[in-house]
C-alpha cells in the first residue's frame, strides 16, 4: 500500500508542512483534549489544524467534514484520520486515527472494569443518577444544535417529522430511514452540476484498480481477525455475536453516535439482553465524561457482555470483548478514509449528493428526537412499558414511579448547559456530586 503524501494546501507560517514528530505531538494533544462529543472535537481540530497550525485550508476541512459526515462512523475520528493522511500519507492517518481514540479507550476500559466491581454500590450508582440526569440535558443540547443547523427549508422539516414517527411509533430499523431519507434528498437535487474545484482532487487520478486493492487490505485487516475469533470460540459465543453485531453497527451508523444509540440500544437491551437500559445510560455517561468519540460506548458494552456471558475468566473475557468492539468499531474507519480520501473533494461538485447528505442530516435530526424521549423515560421514571397496537408501539411510563432526584438533577443540568454555559465535563461532575451530596445527606 503506496503513501500517498502529497502536501497539497497544508504547511505551517514558513509554508511547509509539519514534521511527522510535530504532527504526532499535535494528535497526542487533540487525542487528549477531545472532550465534549463531535461538536467540540471538530472545533478542537479547527481551532488547532486550521487556525493555529496552518496544515490545512478552511475550504478542505469543510470538504472533508462534508465526506465524513457522509460516512458510517465517528465523523470527527474520521476526519482527523483524513488530515493526518493529507499530511503524512498512510502513516500519518494511522497516527492520527489511533492517537484519537486511544485516550479515551483506555479511560473506558478503566471504568469499566471499576463499573464491573464496583457498579452497584449505592454510592456509585447514586453518582450515575447525576450522570444520566446529565446526559438527558446534553442530548437535548445536542439534538437542539443539530435541528438549528440542520434543518433549512419545509421539506427538510417533513423528514424530521417522518424519521421520528417512523423509528419512534413503528419501531422502522435505522438503517432503513437513512436510506430512505438519502433517496429523497437525492431525487430532489438540481440536476445541474457545480462547477468543479480549481484544484484538482488529490488523488483523483488513482486508477479503480489501485482503490480496490487498498479497500480489500483494509477489509482483510478489519474482518479476518474477527473471523479468526469466530472460528475459535464458535459462532454463538458472546464475542463472535459481538464481532457480527459491531461490524454490522460499523457500517450503518450514519450520522454519528447519537443518532446510532437508539439502534444499538435497541438490539443490546432487548435482542440480545447483554445490558439493561440503565446500564447503557451508565455507559453513555461513561463515555461522554472521557476524551475521544462518543461511539466508545461500544467499548463499554462489549466488557460487560463478555464478562457476564463469555464462560471463562470474566477479566480476561471482559477486556477481550472490550477489544472486539473496538476493532470492530473503529477498523472499518480506516478503510473508509484510505479508499475514500482521493476522492473527497469530488463531493462538493455533485449537488445529488449533497442533497442526499442535507436529507440524511434531516433524517438523524428526528432519531435523535427519538434518542431524546427514549432517554428521558427512562431517566426520570423507574418503571416504563411499551404498549402495542397493531403496527404502533408507544413508551409509556408510569406516573407514580417518577424520580423526583433525577428530575432536579435534569433541571441543574439544563441551568449548568444552557444558562451558565459550562462544559460537558463540568456538567457531569457537577451533577454526580451533588447525586452524591444527595446521597450521602439522605
Amino acid at each position: 500500500m503506496a503513501d500517498h503524501a502529497a502536501h497539497l494546501s497544508v504547511g505551517n507560517e514558513d509554508g511547509q508542512a509539519p514534521t511527522y514528530a510535530e504532527a504526532l505531538e499535535v494528535w497526542a494533544k487533540i487525542g487528549l483534549l477531545s472532550f465534549g462529543g463531535p461538536a467540540g472535537q471538530i472545533a478542537l481540530m479547527h481551532r488547532v489544524l486550521v487556525d493555529e497550525r496552518k496544515w490545512i485550508d478552511e475550504t478542505r476541512f469543510l470538504h472533508a467534514l462534508n465526506f465524513c459526515m457522509l460516512l458510517p462512523g465517528p465523523e470527527a475520528m474520521q476526519l482527523a484520520t483524513y488530515v493526518g493522511w493529507r499530511l503524512h500519507g498512510v502513516k500519518g492517518g494511522l497516527t492520527a486515527g489511533l492517537l484519537f481514540v486511544i485516550p479515551g479507550a483506555l479511560v473506558v476500559l478503566a471504568l469499566s472494569v471499576l463499573y464491573a466491581a464496583f457498579g452497584k454500590l449505592p454510592a456509585a450508582e447514586a453518582a450515575f443518577v447525576g450522570i444520566k440526569a446529565a446526559v438527558l440535558a446534553i442530548v437535548v443540547e445536542a439534538l437542539l444544535r443539530i435541528a438549528r443547523r440542520s434543518l433549512k427549508d419545509s421539506a427538510e422539516w417533513v423528514v424530521a417529522a417522518m424519521a421520528f414517527v417512523a423509528i419512534f411509533f413503528l419501531a422502522v430499523p435505522f438503517p432503513l430511514i437513512i436510506l430512505a431519507a438519502a433517496l429523497v434528498g437525492y431525487a430532489r437535487a438540481p440536476a445541474i452540476l457545480s462547477p468543479r474545484l480549481d484544484a484538482p482532487p488529490r488523488g483523483g487520478g488513482m486508477a479503480p484498480g489501485r482503490v480496490a486493492g487498498v479497500a480489500g487490505v483494509w477489509l482483510a485487516i478489519w474482518l479476518l481477525p474477527l473471523g479468526a475469533l469466530a472460528a475459535l470460540f464458535g459462532s454463538t459465543h458472546v464475542l463472535s455475536q459481538m464481532a457480527y453485531f459491531f461490524s454490522k453497527l460499523a457500517v450503518v451508523t450514519f450520522g454519528g453516535a447519537y443518532a446510532v444509540l437508539a439502534y444499538m440500544a435497541q438490539d443490546v437491551v432487548q435482542a440480545y439482553r447483554w445490558l439493561t437500559p440503565g446500564e447503557m445510560l451508565d455507559g453513555l455517561g461513561l463515555a461522554e465524561t472521557t476524551p475521544g468519540p462518543l461511539i466508545l460506548v461500544t467499548e463499554f458494552v462489549g466488557f460487560l457482555a463478555a464478562h457476564r456471558h463469555g464462560g471463562g475468566n470474566p477479566w480476561l473475557l471482559g477486556t477481550l470483548g472490550a477489544v472486539v468492539a473496538l476493532w470492530a468499531t473503529f477498523a472499518p474507519c480506516f478503510l473508509w478514509i484510505f479508499a475514500g480520501a482521493p476522492f473527497i473533494e469530488r463531493l462538493e461538485a455533485e449537488p445529488r449528493l449533497k442533497s442526499a447528505l442535507a436529507s440524511v442530516t434531516a433524517a438523524v435530526v428526528g432519531v435523535v428526537l427519538n434518542l431524546t424521549v427514549w432517554f428521558a423515560v427512562h431517566v426520570l421514571f423507574g418503571t416504563v412499558t411499551e404498549e402495542v397496537a397493531g403496527p404502533f408501539r408507544l413508551l409509556m411510563p408510569q406516573l407514580g414511579s417518577v424520580s423526583w432526584i433525577a428530575l432536579m438533577l435534569s433541571a441543574l443540568a439544563v441551568l449548568l448547559l444552557f444558562a451558565l454555559h459550562r462544559s460537558v465535563v463540568a456538567t457531569l461532575g457537577m451533577c454526580a456530586a451533588a447525586a452524591l451530596v444527595w446521597h450521602f445527606a439522605a
